[in-house]
């Protein structure tokens, strides 16, 4: 609901309870860096929409249309009404003109999406209706009107259809390994997408415990009962800093083939970003708008977008970012701990926290006191 309660723009719901509209928003307003400079890029690009639009003559674009048309449940004024008053809501606050269409599927699996080239549609599952409750809903719904608004769908289709043709042309080497190339990569700029929604979500929301509730459902389901956010999150920062090296390289296997953040990780990255300055000045009113999306610096993004993940890699805990980090400082101690193997890279040792005025015998230790490696190579444990 505006601030003034009135109708406008055809949007006719009336949330429950008042929430901020943000006028004219731009989607890099909330974008995650990675995300925007990407995006930015892509705009930039001359017929770069016309091109892609042109493609969807030959994706399955027209099919999945047709497919939830006649075997889902379109959502509206006569069907899931609150989940239509939800989407309504949504795009009147983050000012989407035009309002997506919706579609309810049978599915027990949680989930959701926002697709097409030429105009996105929204899809959610059964299972994530049954799950969450109005207020994890609505910050669902929001998520996927942020998709559509960033025009996150017309990339995921391509996603999704270069997805399925890497799995047809298995069989050629050289064909199959430059698609997974480009899959590769989306996958990693789409990872980023996820966090720029889950903060377009929380701005349509504008409920932080109800974000949070929702991932930690998504995560273990209907029973809040038995969780806690402090520990939920607590999982995060154990996932990011624990282990050694090997671990690094695990999680980096794990999430390759993944085109969604870890959960815990996506409620650490929300809980961030709603303590930050930025998200405060967009509740404030200052946000950048759309009608200077034009003007916007492809150079100035990228950059953003780098420091961005130097950043991360600076204050990061995970044992590989460190080591990352501490080759570009030129640590001392990095000849100790390579001589101390995987153990010498573990995301909290007492050698890596020397006590004032102790030094420490790292570097002079005795090649027995060495923790012993593991030749065999890691397995990609999903």
């Amino acid at each position: 609901m505006s601030e003034d309660g009135h109708e406008q723009n055809g949007h006719e719901n009336v949330p429950s309870r008042q929430r901020r509209r943000f006028p004219g928003i731009s989607s890099r307003a909330y974008e995650h860096p990675a995300d925007r400079s990407a995006l930015v890029a892509l705009r930039k690009l001359t017929g770069f929409d016309t091109v892609f639009k042109a493609l969807s003559g030959l994706l399955p674009e027209r099919s999945l249309r047709l497919l939830f048309l006649s075997d889902s449940v379109r959502v509206s004024d006569q069907q899931f009404s609150h989940l239509n008053d939800m989407l309504r809501d949504a795009c009147y606050i983050l000012d989407l003109e035009k309002v997506p269409p919706m579609y309810v599927t049978q599915d027990p699996q949680p989930n959701a999406m926002c697709i097409g080239l030429d105009e996105p549609i929204i899809v959610v599952t059964t299972g994530l209706v049954e799950l969450l409750d109005e207020e994890e809903m609505r910050a669902v719904v929001g998520h996927e009107v942020g998709h559509a608004l960033s025009g996150h769908s017309v990339y995921r289709t391509i996603l999704l259809f270069l997805t399925s043709l890497a799995l047809k042309v298995a069989w050629i080497p050289l064909g199959n390994l430059a698609i997974l190339a480009i899959v590769t990569a989306l996958r990693e700029w789409f990872r980023k997408s996820e966090l720029s929604a889950d903060r377009a979500g929380l701005l349509v929301g504008q409920d932080l415990r109800a974000s949070m509730r929702g991932l930690m459902k998504i995560a273990g389901g209907n029973h809040l009962h038995e969780m806690n956010v402090d520990a939920f999150l607590k999982q995060a920062e154990e996932f990011e800093s624990g282990g050694d090296l090997r671990d690094s390289v695990l999680k980096i296997l794990n999430v390759l083939p993944r085109s969604h953040p870890f959960t815990t990780v996506r409620a650490a990255e929300l809980k961030k970003w709603a303590e930050s300055r930025d998200y405060q000045r967009i509740m404030d009113g200052h946000y950048p708008r759309r009608s200077e999306d034009k003007d916007t610096s492809v150079t100035d993004s990228f950059r953003e977008s780098a420091a961005s993940y130097a950043s991360n890699v600076k204050s990061s805990k995970d044992p590989l970012m460190k080591l990352v980090s501490d080759i570009a400082g030129g640590a001392g101690d990095l000849g100790g701990r390579v001589r101390r193997g995987f153990g010498g890279f573990a995301g909290t040792t007492p050698q890596d926290q020397p006590s004032s005025g102790t030094s420490t015998s790292t570097d002079t230790a005795d090649p027995s006191d060495r923790p012993p490696t593991d030749d065999t190579p890691p397995r990609d444990e999903d």
